[in-house]
């Protein structure tokens, strides 16, 4: 039977880096959708009161995560305001995944927040992160959502919801930053040891930890260009150390294609487009290079030094596996010329490489059929987006429903799930 495994490692590191923190309870939860074959492999049982919130499974030790962060460019302090971490399960083949409740009530990061989650918001986390495991592009997975049977309140009122997340961790470049900025050096190495034996076992040093993260980012960063992938908001908050995509807010695929595509409604100034993806990618390992300094060598100038080299490596790196990707997808064709023409005709960016390779992608979570699904579920009818759900989980089987861009293109605006 499958049972809950817990190990929980985090809880070593120093408190600064977390509180103790138990998820409020709901009033009248109820399961909406269940990753069976995610729960499979982590060997973790169906218990809806798990999942809202009501019940904390044996070996468990709930807390919240402190981090920090560079919000369009501007240092604060945040934190998991509305979410808190079950803790570690490891699975019958050894690995390990952090097992986080998203929603689940107010914690000492809420900054005067009511720390919940409306439906809508948690689905789209749901079927947007399903997407991209199924299309092959490292990111936390969603495990369930369960709907609170509590009112949010945010514009209007809205229905409640929970959604529990699995990560290989929530280790991120502002959690880097937190220690930097308000602990001390010995809380950076702390972390950075707790890192490196975590994601990188290999790695025996702080210049090779940095180089491995700015490796994987690399990869991930080419793999959401190739896909048409939009995260939103690339704060540094929102960067995983481990290389996976987190934090789906206002995030989207693109359907026409156009370099300067803004989704995010915050996003006024074009920090966050499309093609600016890789320049913030290396922007943020600056910021996660500049908290390791301290580690890199006693002088300064020389652990600048050394910062900056592995840094710099980010662009070539990227478009490095960029090309190879395009390679896959295009053939021969030379990829900036296709890109521009695309761009001049108002092509569909999905369907124009499908058109001629069928090695690529047929089915994205086409922004208008999300929608579609995400409305249907808040009046009560599921169906929409489990069919949905089906047709992502296969993305290179043409099912024209949903390989079709929407009949009119509009401009498309994402908010933060808040």
């Amino acid at each position: 039977m499958p049972n809950w495994n817990f190990n929980n490692t985090y809880t070593k590191l120093p408190k600064l880096f977390y509180s103790k923190q138990n998820p409020t309870p709901v009033d009248a939860p109820k399961m909406i959708i269940f990753n069976e074959a995610l729960a499979e492999s982590l060997n973790i049982p169906k218990q809806p009161q798990t999942f809202a919130g009501n019940a904390i499974p044996d070996g468990a030790e709930p807390i919240s995560q402190a981090y920090a962060g560079h919000q369009f460019g501007h240092f604060t302090m945040l934190g998991d305001g509305r979410a808190v971490l079950l803790g570690e399960q490891i699975t019958p083949s050894g690995e390990r995944f952090d097992i986080q409740l998203k929603g689940s009530g107010k914690t000492p990061y809420s900054r005067g927040g009511d720390g919940r989650a409306a439906l809508a918001p948690m689905l789209r986390e749901y079927i947007i992160s399903e997407a991209m495991h199924a299309l092959g592009i490292p990111t936390t997975r969603s495990l369930a959502v369960v709907a609170t049977g509590e009112v949010v309140r945010r514009e209007k009122n809205l229905p409640g919801a929970i959604l529990t997340r699995v990560a290989s961790s929530h280790i991120r470049v502002g959690t880097f930053e937190y220690a930097a900025n308000f602990g001390t050096v010995d809380d950076v190495r702390a972390l950075a040891d707790y890192t490196m034996a975590r994601h990188f076992p290999k790695v025996s040093d702080y210049l090779g930890l940095l180089k491995e993260v700015v490796h994987r980012q690399a990869s991930l960063i080419a793999k959401w260009q190739l896909a048409g992938f939009i995260h939103g908001v690339m704060n540094t908050d929102n960067m995983a150390i481990s290389g996976e995509t987190i934090d789906y807010g206002p995030c989207a695929f693109m359907d026409t294609y156009h370099p300067d595509t803004v989704f995010s409604s915050i996003d006024t100034h074009g920090r966050y487009a499309y093609s600016n993806q890789p320049k913030m990618a290396q922007w943020n390992l600056a910021r996660f290079a500049e908290t390791l300094l301290p580690l890199l060598h006693e002088n300064k100038k020389q652990a600048v030094q050394l910062a900056q080299d592995e840094v710099s490596k980010f662009q070539s790196l990227y478009k490095n596996n960029w090309l190879t990707g395009m390679k896959v997808k295009l053939g021969d064709k030379n990829p900036e010329e296709f890109l521009q023409q695309m761009q001049q005709s108002g092509a569909d960016y999905t369907n124009s490489f499908r058109d001629i390779n069928p090695n690529n992608p047929a089915i994205i979570p086409r922004n208008h059929k999300v929608e579609e699904a995400l409305s249907a579920a808040e009046a009560g009818d599921l169906s929409v987006m489990h069919k949905l759900l089906n047709a992502l989980q296969n993305p290179y089987v043409n099912v024209e429903e949903y390989a079709k861009p929407p009949a009119q293109s509009c401009e498309y605006k994402t908010f933060c799930g808040t």
